[in-house]
């Protein structure tokens, strides 16, 4: 799993990338939680993600935000965040040029992120939503959503309580065209102490499905 640093819009961005062995194998790209509250491409889950879908054959990227780890800049609300992401992403295509699809993965704050980058990327056809900040930020901007995807939580989470994440899924599902499914995690907190393993596996078993379909059609 070779380092990487690439040039973001404030600097050199620190990651990590696993290549596919297909040419033709779709890029997966993992958005950490919150940096300022100790978020990293290192958190657990991020890096768990990341082996979902390598061992799926995707190839796979996380990186640091600004100013986490050796990525340069500063902290900037989101809007620097999304800013990078896009630079991560366009960074993976020029690497992967022949990738058919795109997906993308988020924690927190990382789902957040994630789901302004799939407004702006129509490449992008499945998404992992983990804990979405719904109490926090403003998901109108999903106005409709563009692509299907899994939305996650623990149903004792404090942080993105279980209701505001509810009335988010609600929205979207009336959208027509994509399919939001939704999985809570009984008894998983924001960071899904001792929940963990739960959590990946029904990201599994998502993301296998959809290749499934996607084989099938």
């Amino acid at each position: 799993m070779p380092e990487v640093i690439f040039n973001g819009p404030a600097g050199r961005i620190e990651g990590r990338y696993q290549p596919a062995k297909v040419r033709n194998a779709p890029i997966a790209l993992i958005l950490h939680p919150h940096p300022q509250f100790g978020g990293t491409m290192n958190n657990q889950i991020s890096y768990q993600l990341f082996y979902l879908f390598s061992k799926r054959g995707f190839a796979c990227l996380r990186f640091n935000f600004r100013g986490v780890g050796r990525s340069q800049g500063d902290f900037d609300h989101g809007a620097g965040e999304l800013s990078d992401a896009a630079a991560a992403l366009d960074w993976a295509q020029t690497i992967h040029p022949d990738a058919r699809s795109c997906w993308i993965a988020g924690f927190d704050f990382g789902a957040w992120v994630g789901m302004q980058l799939l407004m702006r990327r129509p490449e992008i056809e499945g998404f992992i939503s983990i804990a979405p900040l719904a109490n926090l930020h403003d998901f109108s901007f999903l106005a409709p959503c563009p692509s299907s995807g899994l939305i996650i939580h623990g149903d004792v989470d404090k942080v993105a309580p279980a209701k505001d994440i509810q009335n988010l899924v609600d929205k979207l599902k009336t959208q027509k065209g994509i399919i939001i499914e939704q999985k809570i995690v009984e008894g998983a907190n924001h960071f899904f102490e001792n929940k963990v393993d739960e959590l990946i596996g029904e990201c599994e078993g998502y993301v296998d499905r959809r290749l499934a379909r996607t084989d099938a059609a």
